[in-house]
């Protein structure tokens, strides 16, 4: 079965809304084994209303929309459907009393203008919405199935589990999504491309999509198949094979976070990690923190900002400081070094940088980065120069490969005092 999802309200035209219902419907139809093969974001008007259900129709057998159930006069996504499927509206008087009774439990009377979500096109099946007013609504016409659902998040969520979901699963065929998640950093896109691309002519029934996500790349390759098995296998295979390609900057083949990888890892190795930031202003901590348990191996850190907390707080050398320059080789080294004795870790990471906009010297532009990662046996550093012109995202790429540091002077040691 092929789905359209439908997206209604011109708020989402705005750069004030998001749509993340049609990630969620993405998800739970694929699960189902129904392939969502376009999604559309339309206004309020009616004419482009009609126009983006009468394509969806056209193209396939289930078409899902999300909005316009409300009881204002934009809300017209009921009326639309209605129209274009040439049925009456007939006032539904047991949704209509449910709506009153809603109101009365919160002590109000109920706004004439609700009476329009009592609304309900000829044929058509109540969905029951017992955390909102509009009822979602099931309609059939020839062999295709038009749903109707709430714009709200949580009223859409829980009326698609226990009313939709039931009801595609009798109706859905045996062919379900299967896929994988690979995670990979410190390499660009391009490049991941080259290494896998070889890989998709071996795998012809395998479609790899490639994206760009926070700090990394990520590989998503799956599989249309009426037989788990087989396609376990296949999927095994080929992300074994990627495996390969990618080498040690692959860091997940189950979707994980760099920080939750990170986390395994020091608690593997009965490690505890702590930091000194200065251009990242703690979201190294933050990330490392937003791990559940994380207190079992991240000790703590400063925000060193100045050069004066960075001597006082770290015990980086002023001299330092004063010949070499607050972003240099030799302050991440201290800083990573001093935070370390300072706590006790078993590693410290220090780094120190210039996330723009200004600040950028011919000699250390915006972008410049150095980080430093210490253990009993010393320090060492890395520079790093990421593209210039977004503050947030030097900051992420900086905690994203202070992460990958960590990562890697427990996976390949000598790798880091290269």
């Amino acid at each position: 079965m092929r789905a359209e999802i439908i997206a209604v309200g011109s708020e989402l035209l705005t750069p004030f809304r998001v749509d993340t219902n049609s990630l969620f419907l993405t998800g739970e139809l694929n699960r189902l084994g129904i392939r969502v093969v376009h999604k559309a974001v339309v206004g309020d008007s009616n004419e482009e209303m009609i126009s983006s259900f009468q394509h969806a129709l056209s193209r396939a057998e289930l078409v899902v929309s999300t909005g316009g159930l409300g009881p204002t006069d934009d809300d017209r996504t009921r009326e639309t459907v209605a129209a274009l499927l040439h049925r009456k509206l007939i006032q539904n008087d047991e949704v209509l009393r449910g709506i009153q009774e809603r109101f009365r439990r919160f002590g109000r009377a109920m706004p004439e203008i609700n009476a329009r979500q009592a609304l309900v096109p000829e044929g058509a099946a109540l969905l029951p919405n017992p955390r909102g007013t509009a009822p979602g609504l099931w309609l059939e016409s020839g062999e295709k199935i038009i749903v109707l659902l709430p714009g709200p998040p949580g009223e859409l969520h829980a009326l698609f589990e226990a009313e939709v979901r039931p009801r595609l699963q009798r109706i859905a065929g045996r062919e379900r999504l299967y896929t994988r998640e690979l995670r990979i950093t410190g390499l660009p896109e391009s490049e991941v491309e080259q290494r896998v691309r070889p890989l998709y002519a071996v795998y012809p029934d395998v479609e790899t999509t490639i994206l760009a996500a926070s700090g990394g790349i990520e590989l998503h390759p799956r599989i249309w198949s009426s037989d788990a098995a087989v396609a376990e296998k296949v999927l095994d295979e080929i992300a074994q094979r990627m495996s390969l390609a990618l080498g040690e900057n692959l860091y997940s083949m189950q979707g994980e976070t760099l920080e939750s990888v990170v986390g395994r890892i020091l608690t593997e190795n009965r490690a505890t990690v702590a930091a000194a930031e200065s251009c990242t202003g703690g979201l190294l901590a933050e990330r490392i923190t937003n791990v559940p348990g994380s207190s079992n191996y991240f000790l703590g850190g400063v925000v060193c900002y100045s050069n004066q907390l960075k001597t006082s707080l770290v015990d980086v050398p002023a001299e330092v400081i004063e010949s070499k320059g607050a972003v240099s080789p030799e302050v991440a080294l201290a800083l990573a070094d001093g935070i370390r004795r300072r706590t006790g870790a078993t590693i410290g990471v220090g780094i120190t940088g210039i996330a723009g906009p200004g600040g950028g010297t011919p000699e250390k532009p915006v972008g410049t980065v150095h980080i430093g990662i210490a253990d009993a046996k010393g320090p060492r550093e890395r520079a790093f120069r990421f593209p210039p012109g977004d503050r947030d995202r030097i900051r992420l790429f900086a905690s994203q490969a202070a992460l990958d540091m960590i990562r890697r002077h427990f996976l390949l040691p000598s790798l880091g005092r290269s």
